[in-house]
């Protein structure tokens, strides 16, 4: 196969399992991060010549074309849950399909996420939709790919939380009632790989990936003290509570809520009826009990000797 996908963001948590679905696929990567040396973890995954190394910005053009230069197809990953979200969701994903464009590549997929809008209240979820919009302008043919909230061994959201109800006596729950659909990150990372290698078949359209349930964020939290042998110590905050706590620290380092998170969780995180989602990539998604227990392990007291297990 004579393919080269760049990956913008390829040593983060997604991008890692792309770049395994893409070299397993046989052909070559290449790695655009600002420092390539966080991604080097990768190399021994591919065979010899098969996966490179580059330091690019999406927010700035110079570096970003010469990392697409002689791609095939190009898939963009970079996003943040809080800090520079107009330049790295907006200008830089305009920046990165503008250059695919111009570099000839005959796919790009960009990553946006469920709730993305260009009138979200939510900075965050404007950002992503007018980034999508701006990518759509450059490079009309793009895939859009907008998952839920994903889990994995390397996750920051599943992870987050099994940590603090193991250390913690209690947990506060925010916005209990909201819903999330969450999907296993390998299971996006395929159907993001073959939307980069098929672009025949996913060029031009949106696709809206989640997992097999639909949880809220308090079904959740129990879930995972159940599968690490915690007690469910978790009382749901009033809402006017959480918010004012958002409004009034969400601001400083380390804050558990950003004012802007507060916002996005006003809306649930699911796939919308009707759109096109895991299906079309011939993907069956995984359930978070099937695979979660392996990791979560470590939170537990008794670490891996418990014959302990939960269902979702």
């Amino acid at each position: 196969m004579d393919e080269l996908v760049v990956i913008f963001g390829g040593g983060g948590f997604l991008g890692r399992y792309v770049a395994q679905e893409v070299l397993k696929a046989g052909a070559r990567v290449r790695i655009a991060e600002r420092d390539p040396s966080n991604a080097y973890f990768l190399k021994p995954l591919g065979g010899l010549g098969q996966t490179q190394f580059i330091a690019a910005d999406v927010r700035k053009p110079d570096s970003v074309a010469r990392a697409v230069e002689g791609a095939t197809a190009v898939v963009n990953l970079v996003g943040v849950l809080k800090g520079d979200f107009d330049g790295l969701h907006v200008t830089g994903a305009k920046t990165v399909a503008e250059a695919a464009a111009k570099a000839g590549a005959r796919a790009l997929v960009q990553i946006s996420a469920i709730g993305a809008d260009p009138d979200s209240a939510s900075a965050y979820g404007r950002s992503k939709g007018q980034g999508e919009a701006a990518v759509r302008a450059a490079f009309p043919g793009a895939t859009i790919v907008r998952p839920s909230i994903l889990f994995g061994a390397e996750d920051g959201f599943v992870n987050r939380f099994a940590a603090m109800i193991a250390a913690l006596p209690a947990v506060p729950v925010v916005r209990g009632s909201v819903r999330f659909q969450p999907a296993w990150v390998a299971d996006v990372a395929r159907a993001i790989a073959k939307a980069a290698l098929a672009p025949q078949t996913f060029a031009g359209k949106t696709f809206e990936l989640g997992g097999p349930q639909v949880l809220t964020m308090a079904e959740l939290q129990h879930w995972i003290a159940r599968a690490i042998g915690r007690p469910e110590r978790l009382p749901e905050i009033p809402d006017p509570l959480a918010q004012l706590a958002a409004r009034l620290t969400g601001w400083l380092p380390g804050a558990p809520i950003t004012w802007d998170q507060w916002l996005m969780l006003q809306k649930d995180n699911v796939a919308a009826a009707g759109t096109d989602g895991f299906a079309a990539f011939g993907i069956d998604p995984t359930p978070l009990a099937a695979v979660a227990p392996t990791w979560l392990v470590r939170y537990r007291r008794e670490g891996r000797f418990s014959l302990n297990s939960v269902e979702a």
